[in-house]
């Protein structure tokens, strides 16, 4: 019911379900609010066709029309990259901008709710939210932490954005019993950078262990995601601190503007990129192309 209601897979989706391929979920927040146009388009195409490359079919969500829709089709994604008023679409927006039939651009959580309703377990992303810095006050917690908690959906990502706190992400990561596993290093990586300054809980080195992992977890119905933390390409990497400073300008800016909610990530990205000269932007494609290849063989590997 929830299939024939809310949900239109794509053809290529839908068969590689049928026939139990591996299956990549991506977002679409990266499409209308993560880059400028045409950057968004040919970065989110690009991205699928590194899923393709190693063995697995793509699955870009996104809501229009009152569907979820998993799977987008070319001009889709040139919609989605271009259209103005699209909403960024977590888990509290989904019936609104369902009902009103809004075009929505699917954030972190509400990827992963549709994913799983779909019937995919791997999901690749940028990096993921989390607690905010200052979140004592604010009470600033990402949905996609609690959704992690309860939805059986592994994330490929570089980390959390380096622009929250890191440190508290990973407690409150704990708490929700979410594992976090590095790939292939000890220290959790911080999105722009490998280097966090934080220990990763776990570390794994294949494709192979991490999908071992998956299906030791929900073998047992221990209900929740996995996080997968994979560090952006040592030639991609920009500097802890040149991006620390770059932050805290960034955070100022946004509460002298009055910047608030989920408005303060894209303008954090944005005034980053404006002030790195483009350098943010291109780790920002080199790690989402990786963690889409990493994802893919782990879907291939869980697959078999």
């Amino acid at each position: 019911m929830i299939k024939n209601d809310y949900l239109i897979i794509h053809p290529q989706v839908q068969q590689a379900l049928d026939q139990k391929k591996p299956i990549v979920a991506l977002e679409s927040t990266i499409i209308s609010h993560g880059m400028p146009w045409p950057k968004n388009a040919e970065t989110a195409k690009m991205v699928e066709e590194v899923v393709r490359q190693h063995g697995a079919v793509p699955a870009t969500i996104a809501i229009k029309d009152g569907k979820c829709y998993v799977g987008l089709s070319s001009d889709d994604i040139d919609f989605f990259a271009q259209a103005s008023g699209v909403w960024k679409v977590s888990l509290r927006d989904m019936p609104y901008v369902l009902s009103q039939k809004i075009a929505g651009a699917t954030t972190v959580a509400a990827t992963m709710r549709i994913a799983s309703m779909a019937g995919i377990r791997v999901f690749a992303t940028g990096g993921i939210g989390g607690v905010h810095r200052g979140a004592e006050n604010t009470m600033d917690i990402s949905a996609d932490l609690t959704e992690m908690g309860h939805t059986n959906v592994a994330i490929v990502a570089a980390g959390v954005k380096s622009i929250l706190d890191i440190g508290l992400t990973l407690e409150y990561l704990e708490t929700l019993g979410v594992p976090v596993v590095t790939y292939g290093q000890d220290e959790f990586p911080s999105f722009y950078s490998s280097k966090s300054g934080f220990s990763s809980p776990l570390r794994l080195n294949t494709a192979e262990a991490i999908a071992e992992l998956l299906e030791a977890k929900w073998g047992m119905e221990l209900e929740g995601s996995v996080l997968i933390a994979n560090p952006v390409p040592v030639e991609f990497e920009m500097g802890q601190d040149a991006i620390e400073s770059h932050i805290l300008q960034a955070l100022a800016e946004a509460t002298l503007q009055g910047v608030k909610g989920k408005e303060v990530t894209p303008f954090i990205l944005k005034y980053i990129a404006d002030h790195t000269q483009g350098e943010s932007l291109e780790a920002n494609i080199a790690l989402i192309k990786n963690n889409a290849q990493l994802a893919s063989l782990v879907a291939v590997a869980l697959a078999r």
